[in-house]
């Protein structure tokens, strides 16, 4: 088992209380078009916040619970303080939990 699995099990439960904190959290999901953009965070059919409860969040714990490699690189954090240029008092918070994150899979603690 990967040593950083669970913290990084920890943050992403983190992540979701910020998201449902703030009222970012939805109870239905997207359309599945929306869901299988290609894009990188699914820019063009998602909010960033979406795209983190529909898609990364699910991800991350498929991987954890397969005992799969996890990356050794993310920039998430940056993604987040770019989308949230305008809002970046409510979204300080979850900006940090992403930060912890990209520190965590890059090993740095």
């Amino acid at each position: 088992m990967d040593t950083r699995t669970p913290a990084v099990a920890e943050q992403l439960l983190l992540i979701e209380r910020e998201l449902r904190l703030q009222g970012w959290w939805a109870a239905q999901a997207p359309d599945a078009q929306a869901l299988s953009s290609q894009l990188p965070f699914c820019v063009d059919t998602l909010a960033f916040e979406q795209w983190l409860q529909w898609i990364f969040l699910p991800r991350m714990k498929q991987m954890l619970e397969a005992g799969a490699e996890l990356p050794s690189v993310s920039g998430i954090q940056a993604m987040a303080e770019q989308v949230y240029d305008g809002q970046l008092e409510k979204a300080r918070a979850l900006i940090k939990l992403l930060g912890e994150f990209d520190q965590l899979i890059v090993g740095v603690t």
